[in-house]
């Protein structure tokens, strides 16, 4: 494609030039390369005189844009769920001598067809449609296929326009064939960021020591909303914070009695400390009186999806604040064991994959009896390239694009060197990087918070962990630490502090064995006078039954054990000294029922 490059300045009351003013409208098959965010594209398009839609990626930003008194003469309509074909061809009835101006989502592109049919308008030559925020088409196909429902479409209509600050490059071919050019903005002015980089083995820890020393509003930006409330209820900032994110999530957090939640921004809804998920990282405008601090997370352990990239994700969540920001943070822990791998090697594996799906679907085609078709058919069902096709089977190119940028993206998250290197390839950006490591981190929290492993391998790595914190004194900090693994497990973390690590381990993690060397261990310390009656209770349940003769020898050992000698001969009945009984069998064997504890 053909690049075209305009420049931006600075006005002389040091303002930078609205895009209309260096360029009047968007030309027709083009895409627009912003390079920084709040130009006005959009906001040019709706005062543009012509018939406008425009493909916006989520709600938020409709629902702005229909609320801006900037806007409140220029026709606006809103069309997202919950508005239907009716409700547009009221719209386009009373609009016979207005310009069509109509925002939409991609999922309901196809409400705005069905009413222009109705309406019997040729909607492709009616209107210049622009899609944008364009970069997301790429970005959110892989957990929201119904973003290019429109792409079909976007390709018929006789003026159109994609349009992103931070665009990925689209390897579908009808952008070549309709001779598709690149309009890029370029300032002629300094426009770097300011933007510290900390990577940390425990996010969590590093995130707590800096909210404390902000003052200013908080804007956190974390594409988790599981992760968000986890650091609220962590932090104990729930009375402070806001969180803004999807009507599903709302749900979710209202259901965990977090009330502080909204699908929609608006200053008024702000605290000290604001979460926003990726639905706001683009084309919304937030205009505040101060300028927030930006703080954005990636937690690799807790959620994949939570990776932030510098030249999409970062550029836009700091371009939603008009009046500018304070300071910028980003915060982020890696994980060695993401696979490193080169451009040339992804596409080397979806050229294979794509090969292995042709032959399958040759077999498939021609199978000699209907046995085989199914069995060629659910191999088909199951290959990873199927994620690489549409609805109709066809090559979906942003998805492909999807897949590439993701994995270039996890494997720069294989070291912070990555990272680091992908900010300072930004001319954006003007990188402080720190690194900050703790005795124990998100990679030990999820080895403890492995809900797959057995109790006492959970248990294992917890006395492993204790063990990272011994030292010749006591911080704050592993105080706090010591009180975590208390909360996972309160019983592992009496037993090492009572007993330690190698006693623990030779006893292979056997909770009746360790219990009773915590007895003898007081015993010897003579810290309690009931731990005869402490064993007992160790050995014998409520509940369960005992054969006379096991309980003879087993309160003769715990005599032993003790160096106690009893008052009286010690026989199976000696246990209703202690317990509520009841005679029985087991087998045909006399044995004893315990009831209830009597001391």
């Amino acid at each position: 494609m053909n690049t075209q490059t305009i420049y931006i300045s600075k006005k002389e009351n040091g303002k930078i030039q609205y895009l209309t003013e260096v360029l009047p409208e968007i030309p027709t098959n083009t895409i627009l390369y912003k390079t920084l965010t709040g130009l006005g594209a959009t906001y040019g398009e709706l005062k543009a005189n012509r018939n406008s839609i425009i493909i916006e990626p989520n709600v938020p930003v409709i629902v702005g844009k229909c609320k801006d008194p900037k806007h409140k003469d220029d026709n606006l309509f809103g069309v997202y769920e919950g508005v239907y074909a009716e409700d547009i061809t009221k719209y386009l009835e009373a609009s016979t001598d207005k310009r069509i101006k109509i925002l939409t989502t991609p999922e309901s592109f196809g409400k705005i067809k069905e009413a222009f049919e109705m309406m019997d308008i040729h909607i492709y030559s009616t209107c210049f449609l622009l899609f944008d925020e364009c970069h997301k088409i790429v970005k959110d196909v892989d957990y929201r296929s119904d973003i290019t429902l429109p792409i079909d479409d976007f390709f018929l209509f006789d003026h159109k326009a994609f349009v992103s600050a931070t665009p990925i490059s689209f390897s579908d071919k009808r952008f070549e064939e309709q001779r598709f050019q690149i309009i890029k903005i370029e300032p002629t002015f300094e426009y770097k960021l300011p933007i510290t980089l900390i990577h940390t083995n425990n996010v969590l820890e590093y995130l707590k020591r800096t909210l404390s020393t902000l003052s200013t509003p908080i804007c956190l930006f974390i594409n988790s909303t599981d992760m968000i409330y986890s650091f609220i209820k962590q932090l104990d900032i729930e009375t402070e914070s806001t969180v803004f994110c999807a009507k599903k999530s709302v749900d979710k957090l209202k259901s965990n009695k977090f009330k502080n939640v909204f699908e929609h921004w608006s200053k008024g809804r702000m605290k000290k400390i604001n979460f926003f998920t990726s639905r706001f990282y683009t084309a919304l405008d937030i205009e505040l009186d101060v300028k927030p601090t930006i703080v954005m997370i990636t937690e690799v352990y807790f959620s994949e999806y939570s990776m932030i990239d510098p030249n999409t994700d970062a550029i836009q969540a700091i371009g939603r604040f008009r009046n500018g920001v304070d300071k910028i943070f980003h915060i982020f822990n890696t994980n060695n064991n993401f696979p490193k791998r080169t451009q040339e090697e992804i596409n080397g594996y979806l050229q294979g994959c794509e090969e292995v799906y042709r032959k399958l679907k040759t077999l498939y085609n021609c199978a000699s009896s209907e046995g085989a078709r199914d069995s060629f058919r659910a191999a088909l069902d199951i290959i990873p390239y199927n994620k690489m096709l549409d609805k109709e089977g066809k090559k979906n190119f942003f998805a492909i694009d999807n897949y590439k940028d993701e994995a270039l993206l996890k494997s720069s998250y294989n070291n912070k060197d990555s990272v680091v290197s992908n900010y300072r390839g930004n001319k954006l950006f003007d990188v402080v990087f720190l690194s900050s490591n703790y005795p124990l981190g998100d990679f030990e929290r999820l080895k403890r918070e492995n809900k797959s492993i057995s109790l006492k391998e959970k248990r294992k790595e917890i006395v492993n962990q204790l063990v990272l914190l011994e030292g010749d004194y006591e911080t704050d900090m592993i105080k706090d630490y010591k009180r975590e693994l208390r909360a996972a497990d309160p019983f592992i973390v009496e037993a090492y502090e009572a007993v330690g690590k190698e006693v623990i381990e030779s006893l292979k993690y056997s909770v009746k064995q360790i219990k009773e060397a915590m007895i003898l261990k007081r015993v010897r310390e003579k810290t309690e006078g009931t731990e005869f009656i402490q064993l007992v209770k160790n050995t014998f349940l409520v509940g369960k039954k005992y054969t006379l003769k096991y309980i003879k020898e087993e309160l003769t050992r715990i005599y032993q054990l003790i160096d106690l000698r009893p008052q009286k001969a010690v026989t199976g009945q000696s246990i209703r000294d202690f317990f509520e009984v009841r005679e029985c069998k087991i087998g045909n064997t006399k044995a004893l029922l315990l009831v209830e504890v009597l001391i």
